[in-house]
């Protein structure tokens, strides 16, 4: 009769330890899919401004590349496309609006 309790209770703690791993990979993949949400969203957009950018680059070709004010054109460019250009998040893709760091930059 011992026997059958110890066996009993070898199972249960062993049935724990299962539990406590399932719960582990359960927040893996939870972490993993949303990355993979955030990077198809984010490589959906880069495709679509590759997809418009390619007649855009063969006149910037043809224009002087260096004016005056190029640099924060293209920031605010980058910025209005959905990604960040503060020195927090710079190049991650905006999931939730506008960033008060972006904002602070451009109205420098």
């Amino acid at each position: 009769m011992k026997d059958v309790f110890e066996q009993i209770g070898g199972l249960v703690e062993h049935a724990g330890r299962m539990h406590e791993e399932l719960v582990l990979l359960e927040r893996k993949v939870v972490v993993l899919l949303e990355e993979n949400k955030r990077l198809s969203i984010e490589n959906a957009q880069l495709r679509k401004l590759l997809k418009n950018d390619k007649n855009s680059e063969r006149e910037q070709h043809e224009v002087p590349s260096v004016y005056i004010g190029e640099g924060y054109d293209n920031l605010a460019r980058l910025y209005h496309e959905g990604f960040h250009i503060c020195n927090v998040y710079y190049g991650h893709l905006r999931t939730e609006g506008d960033c008060l760091f972006c904002l602070s930059f451009l109205n420098k």
